[in-house]
């Protein structure tokens, strides 16, 4: 998120019509208030980075990028600066510039304003795939920020397994790794049940079948010897109660999935997720 209020960006036009003169806008980018990004196109002390980087290239956050500045779930595949640029926008090429340009319709009151969410889903669907479209509706939808209006809006504009992924979506997935791994098991047709409270053991992320328990663990929250002897502690009650546990990581679950698959998979196949 950027550290001043809305809009970080403005282009002249909209600076004339809130009062600045020319003069003005240069004694405040002398001073250090505002700097200029191109021609006519001035960022507020403070504007992020991508934000700026976005109206340097000529237009506003987009995709994967929108997202993970309002705050919502996304993969860490992809670091590149999603740019909106409307149905009919111009691109300005820059200094290492790894943009990569979004055209589609829709306005916004302000030049450089952000795409709904609804359509930042959209577009992550479009541009990055089913599976990132999937746990960043999820964060969407937990966060209350996708709205009915805006869901039945993007249910409108996405095609069969869009929809389908919008069926199978919750609004109460605690991560995004607990949506990954929901929706990448999904194929196997298990009964994997989420935020389950056992004896003696406490919330646990996942339990598969009747007694194989899943959990991910993202770092800032597993990491240090405390949080390690916690997890064993866990690990161990749930074994005196029969359970069989199994834990990823982060980097596991996202960059190393068929590792993950198999595990989980070898256990399903000699019956450790039945009583």
């Amino acid at each position: 998120m950027c550290t001043v209020d809305a809009p970080a960006v403005m282009s002249f036009r909209e600076l004339s019509a809130k009062g600045y003169t020319p003069r003005r806008i240069r004694a405040e980018v002398a001073g250090g208030s505002w700097r200029v990004l191109r021609r006519g196109v001035y960022a507020r002390a403070g504007a992020c980075n991508a934000v700026a980087e976005a109206a340097t290239h000529g237009g506003s956050l987009a995709c994967v990028t929108a997202a993970r500045h309002l705050g919502l779930w996304v993969l860490d595949t992809d670091q590149r600066t999603h740019v909106w640029l409307r149905a009919h926008g111009r691109s300005y090429a820059h200094a290492d510039c790894t943009c990569a340009p979004h055209w589609d319709d829709g306005t916004t009151s302000e030049t450089f304003g952000l795409p709904t969410v609804a359509r930042v889903l959209r577009q992550i669907l479009l541009c990055r795939g089913i599976e990132e479209f999937f746990v960043t509706l999820e964060s969407a939808r937990r966060l209350g920020q996708l709205t009915a209006a805006g869901l039945r809006w993007l249910r409108k504009r996405v095609g069969p397994a869009g929809r389908d992924a919008i069926d199978y979506s919750r609004s109460d997935a605690d991560s995004g790794l607990e949506s990954l791994l929901r929706w990448r098991l999904r194929p196997h047709g298990l009964t994997v049940t989420t935020q389950v409270s056992i004896v003696s053991v406490g919330r646990v992320d996942f339990v598969i079948g009747e007694r194989l328990i899943v959990e991910v663990d993202g770092a800032p929250n597993h990491e240090g010897e405390s949080h390690r002897h916690r997890d064993l502690l866990r690990d161990a009650n749930a074994a005196a109660w029969g359970y069989s546990s199994l834990r990823f990581d982060y980097t596991m679950v996202v960059h190393d999935w068929p590792t993950v698959e198999l595990a989980i998979l070898a256990h399903i196949d000699r019956g450790l997720h039945l009583r």
